[in-house]
């Protein structure tokens, strides 16, 4: 309870006053003195959105929701509203990419989410294609005898149809477990042949698909802001967010071997602790998550 009327208080009194003793001091305004105090990166747009939400003037609280084509009229609105010079480059160009780095966030969830939204349709061509790549990059070396065949289980569905796998992460499954294994092949079959281990075995594409739904409510509650603020200085893109899921899955094989699970039963046991794992690593406002890191040089 403290903590939250702590909390209600700073916002609403102390933080306009410390605001105003600092700009007397520093003759800088808020987003001046985070620009001068912080570098590019996830600590620096961070503190520049939370700054701008938490503004009481309507052109900067609105300056978190413009998109892409709104960002460069939008940075000479606060410029003005704040009374900083136009010619003021160097401020400019910082508020310029924090904006695109917030805008391209929210525009790369509505994609991940629009993706996710679409079933796999069995009568639809390109996904049938992409099914079957999956299967070519996965098992080069034996053909599938039939599209509905037991033989899928060998790659980790659970049936001898893949399509009842994709309900509830739609495509978006799909074009993960292929981007995985088209981007990352030599991984991709290592982690399948990990999963074929006879005490600590998995079924790869389901663990998959699970894991897809996992880097998509990491992305989808603001956790993955970090990361994508560090990795990517302009708009975030969705091979970004397939990248993400690439070390997921890695990292999510590396995890289960080192854990020994007594059995495949205890799966949601350990994928919570993993789900939690991952989350702490996100706390860290330098944090950058990808495959190409888990490489030894």
């Amino acid at each position: 309870m403290f903590v939250s009327l702590w909390g209600f208080l700073y916002s609403n009194y102390f933080r306009f006053w410390l605001k105003w003793i600092l700009r007397l001091l520093t003759r800088k305004c808020e987003l001046q003195r985070i620009f001068d105090g912080s570098k590019e990166g996830a600590r620096r747009t961070l503190s520049v959105e939370h700054s701008l939400d938490s503004s009481k003037n309507k052109v900067l609280r609105n300056a978190v929701h413009v998109n892409k084509a709104e960002v460069e009229k939008c940075v000479r609105n606060v410029m003005k509203e704040k009374k900083i010079e136009q010619k003021n480059t160097g401020f400019k160009t910082n508020l310029h990419i924090c904006l695109l780095q917030i805008s391209g966030y929210k525009k790369l969830y509505l994609n991940v989410e629009s993706l996710r939204k679409v079933p796999y349709d069995s009568d639809n061509e390109e996904h049938e294609e992409q099914l079957i790549e999956l299967w070519n990059l996965l098992m080069p070396h034996e053909n599938l005898k039939a599209r509905i065949t037991k033989q899928w289980c060998d790659i980790g569905f659970q049936g001898d149809d893949p399509k009842t796998d994709f309900r509830g992460m739609g495509m978006l499954g799909l074009v993960n477990l292929v981007y995985f294994s088209k981007h990352y092949t030599n991984e991709a079959r290592q982690v399948l042949s990990h999963s074929n281990h006879p005490k600590l075995g998995y079924s790869y594409a389901i663990v998959g698909i699970n894991l897809t739904e996992m880097a998509y409510s990491l992305l989808k509650n603001g956790a993955l802001k970090s990361h994508l603020y560090n990795m990517v200085s302009g708009l975030p893109q969705m091979e970004h967010f397939h990248q993400f899921y690439c070390y997921l899955v890695y990292e999510f094989d590396k995890f289960w071997f080192e854990e020994e699970p007594e059995s495949i039963m205890h799966f949601n046991q350990y994928r919570e602790k993993f789900h939690e794992k991952i989350k702490g690593l996100l706390l860290d406002y330098d944090v950058i998550l990808t495959l190409k890191d888990t490489k030894k040089p």
